[in-house]
């Protein structure tokens, strides 16, 4: 008998672990501050990426072949819709 009374003493002893301080379980607070910390962690390298990062350096296009023609915009409009009204779309 004295026996299975010290083992209950024992077991009554042990602290008890309440439900939101096991390690593993996961709350909202430990959530969103591990959300935001991650977020300002990824704007802080971002913007510290982007000032290191030298702008580059493109070679300037080679000119065209043919001469480009100001085009008349209305006149384009209605040459364009003449000809959808006579090919019927």
């Amino acid at each position: 008998m004295f026996a299975e009374e010290d083992v209950m003493k024992e077991r009554d002893e042990e602290p008890r672990i309440e439900a939101g301080e096991r390690e593993g379980d996961c709350s909202r607070r430990s959530i969103l501050l591990g959300s935001a910390a991650l977020l300002a962690g990824g704007i802080a390298g971002r913007i510290s990426t982007s000032y290191a990062a030298q702008e580059p350096t493109y070679a300037p296009a080679p000119p065209l072949p043919w001469k480009w023609p100001k085009l008349d915009p209305l006149e384009a409009g209605t040459r364009a819709y003449q000809n959808y009204l006579k090919n019927k779309g």
